[in-house]
């Protein structure tokens, strides 16, 4: 069994958070991985008040484990964090701008406070905001992200806030993952795409059908769904999605996008109701290539857990001592 300051936070079997993708990760979803010993977390996404009261419901419903939810920080105010809260959540996760105007509510509720960052920068405000974990995403991740790797990411972060716990975030798909974040001192990892191809995420089955069918290299960062949906991302933070006819269409053409808008918009509308991800978004991250089915999400828990276990039993045996060496 792995054990780390973030099972120890939250009594968790294993070290494992699920992302809180908006429109994704639903009550159902972040149950099941709480249910199976990780931590489950609701994505808030924009902040739908209706939305949210009816997964927040399901999840506190579902489990009597501890669970989250995450909110994309600028688009966040006083009335959704308020309702949040009331549904007592263990933790709840700001993502993508300022954490501080909102800690001293969350941590006045006797919620744990988790800062997703993408750089050092963010890192400082976290660490303003009295952040009780926080989670560094690279940019192999899935959705919004910034542009830096998980690799060299994770140990800067690490170094810059101990000793406030790491998880890492971003490629991070199966016990290999979580084994190599470990290593890099994070006391787990939080994983999106992989749980996105489970049984319980929402979404259309066509869009968990393109994660299992995609490769690595068939996903990149943009700004054209975005804009398409009319959301106003901050400039730092791309999202990263599996290629498609809309993304070939316009990517890299955002200017010529933008006086369209009107005539576009409506047929990526109809898209996105139909589940036809030609032309919708399907986000997600490098780590697709791992991916092979659609899976609940309890058996993935147990074997990306297991999976690191061995890993790490594999990597003792590299080491060798003087007296080991044949004579």
């Amino acid at each position: 069994m792995l054990t780390t300051a973030l099972t120890e936070m939250f009594d968790l079997q294993h070290p494992i958070i699920l992302g809180p993708m908006g429109g994704v990760s639903g009550g159902e979803l972040a149950a099941a991985v709480s249910n199976a010993g990780g931590l489950g977390m609701v994505g808030g996404g924009y902040g739908d008040p209706a939305w949210l009261r009816t997964e927040l419901t399901r999840v506190k419903n579902a489990t009597q484990r501890p669970w989250g939810a995450g909110l994309i920080t600028w688009a966040a105010n006083p009335v959704v964090l308020d309702l949040v809260l009331e549904c007592r959540p263990h933790a709840l996760m700001l993502s993508f701008g300022d954490p501080r105007p909102y800690a001293a509510a969350i941590k006045s509720a006797g919620c744990k406070l988790i800062c997703q960052v993408q750089g050092l920068e963010e890192v400082r405000l976290a660490q303003e905001a009295g952040a009780d974990l926080i989670v560094a995403e690279g940019t192999e991740a899935g959705g919004h992200g910034g542009g830096r790797a998980t690799l060299p990411l994770v140990p800067a972060v690490v170094d810059a806030v101990a000793p406030t716990p790491v998880v890492a975030a971003g490629g991070i798909a199966d016990g290999r993952g979580l084994a190599a974040a470990l290593m890099l001192g994070a006391h787990g990892a939080l994983i999106g795409t992989r749980f996105y191809a489970s049984a319980e995420a929402l979404g259309h089955d066509g869009a968990k059908q393109r994660i299992v069918a995609a490769r690595g290299d068939q996903t990149r960062r943009t700004r054209v769904f975005d804009l398409i949906r009319g959301y106003a991302w901050p400039p730092d933070y791309t999202g990263r999605a599996i290629r498609n006819g809309f993304l070939e269409r316009w990517g890299g053409r955002e200017t010529q996008l933008a006086h369209v808008l009107e005539t576009e918009r409506v047929g990526y509308q109809a898209a996105a109701r139909d589940g036809d991800c030609d032309t919708a978004v399907v986000w997600a991250g490098e780590a697709v290539d791992l991916i092979k089915s659609i899976e609940s999400a309890s058996a993935l828990v147990a074997r990306i857990s297991a999976q690191a276990e061995a890993q790490l039993r594999l990597g003792a045996i590299l080491i060798r001592t003087d007296g080991d060496c044949a004579t």
